[in-house]
């Protein structure tokens, strides 16, 4: 099990499909250190790298982030979604926070602004 940093380990980036597809953007994983460290509770990857042939079966978008190793969708144990996208609205500059009942995503796009949408 390869840490990447101290809180995430690049087997929980991993497509789930089991092709091995395991990229991890830097940002990305300093994103989620911060969510960690400001929330002072456990994070739990649902989804991150996915391969095309995932991302199609799962029914993602075909522009995803996932696909590029740029993204990841999260819980924060305890945490409501809507709280960890507030966060997220407040501190980056750049990405995309997606709004959903369950999760929060995140991405790392390199638009100059801050997308966000809810699912």
């Amino acid at each position: 099990m390869t840490k990447l940093s101290p809180h995430f380990s690049r087997h929980e980036f991993a497509c789930k499909c089991g092709c091995g597809f395991n990229t991890v953007d830097a940002e990305l994983l300093m994103m989620l250190e911060n969510v960690r460290g400001y929330f002072n509770k456990p994070v739990t990857i649902t989804s991150a790298c996915r391969c095309p042939a995932h991302n199609e079966y799962v029914g993602g978008s075909k522009n995803s982030q996932h696909k590029l190793g740029r993204a990841a969708d999260i819980i924060v144990h305890g945490i409501e979604p809507d709280d960890v996208a507030n966060y997220l609205d407040h501190t980056m500059t750049h990405g995309g926070i997606g709004r959903y009942s369950t999760f929060t995503h995140i991405d790392t796009r390199t638009n100059e602004t801050t997308v966000g949408w809810s699912g």
